[in-house]
């Protein structure tokens, strides 16, 4: 069964359809036709995911999905949190987004973070569910490691001393935020196949 996933991520693709359950086939919207922006103006996680998710589900009736992740960061009151994707600014890139931080960070010694993550599910029917998934950790003092995305390199998760950005993506979508929400949107999955009996 197809379920598409409201995004134009390609590393988000990859983690999330080698967690779902077996059965299911995570298609991302161009391949569906759609090139277009997918809306994302809302000022939290859930309504972010929702009204992303929404706006694909209307164009394709499909059961469809999508997330919003962020970036809480204590000593800065949370933030970046929902704007993390475009903390320095509109068209910026993760570089600037980190280098942002860094400095924003220099003089903070509480550097005590979380990665949050929502997945907002319209299913057939039309009926929503919400997932979440959080890791706790710390903001580091400089970059580490090449793998991940975003701020995988300056993120150090609770009960290691590397950066998500040295993890392999396998050893990350083992306690990430978004391996976690996909976790429980997957062992939904399941549940629903059990159910039809497929």
């Amino acid at each position: 069964m197809d379920i598409v996933f409201a995004t134009k991520n390609a590393h988000k693709i990859s983690e999330v359809q080698s967690i779902l359950a077996k059965g299911y086939t995570v298609v991302c919207p161009e391949q569906l036709g759609f090139n277009g922006e997918i809306p994302e103006e809302e000022v939290t996680l859930e309504g972010n995911a929702l009204q992303k998710a929404r706006f694909i589900y209307k164009m394709f009736n499909l059961p469809c999905f999508s997330d919003d992740t962020g970036l809480e960061v204590e000593s800065l009151n949370g933030a970046p949190g929902v704007y993390s994707a475009r903390y320095a600014g509109e068209g910026k890139s993760s570089e600037d987004n980190i280098v942002k931080l860094l400095r924003e960070m220099s003089d903070k010694g509480n550097r005590n973070a979380r990665f949050r993550c929502v997945i907002a599910y319209i299913d057939s029917s039309g009926a929503e569910h919400l997932f979440e998934g959080i890791v706790n950790g710390r903001i580091l003092f400089e970059k580490q490691g090449d793998e991940g995305f975003g701020y995988d390199p300056v993120f150090s998760p609770e009960g290691f001393n590397i950066s998500f950005a040295q993890m392999s993506p396998i050893e990350k979508n083992l306690i990430s935020h978004r391996g976690r929400a996909v976790n429980k949107f997957a062992d939904y999955l399941t549940e629903v196949i059990k159910g039809r009996g497929i």
